[in-house]
């Protein structure tokens, strides 16, 4: 557990950054920020960005609290797009709130 600026106790980021992590695959309804094409890939925590009022909540006039972990998720493009013919080092980051996210490699609801 932690505290933030504002005195709000939250528990500890869960991933740290190398970590491997997969985006779950689910579609719930309404307003999502993580893109559907993102979904059961596997990537690498980039870094921690911070805590923050959850948007997908916000959208729809709520609180968006308790504040949500983010994070900057690093894809590789061959991972991510079946026919990618770019060089093979070519990268996406995409940040990501924790909620999204599983431990590991593979698809994961």
């Amino acid at each position: 557990m932690s505290a933030t600026p504002s005195g709000e106790i939250m528990p500890a980021p869960v991933y740290g950054t190398g970590e491997t992590v997969s985006i779950i695959v689910a579609f719930p309804p309404g307003h999502r920020r993580t893109p559907n094409y993102i979904k059961g890939k596997t990537g690498v925590i980039e870094r921690y960005c911070g805590a923050f009022i959850n948007p997908e909540e916000r959208a729809y006039g709520l609180a968006g609290l308790p504040k949500r972990h983010l994070y900057r998720v690093r894809f590789n493009q061959t991972d991510i797009w079946d026919e990618y013919d770019g060089p093979v080092v070519d990268t996406l980051d995409i940040e990501i709130y924790e909620h999204w996210l599983r431990s590991g490699t593979g698809e994961t609801a």
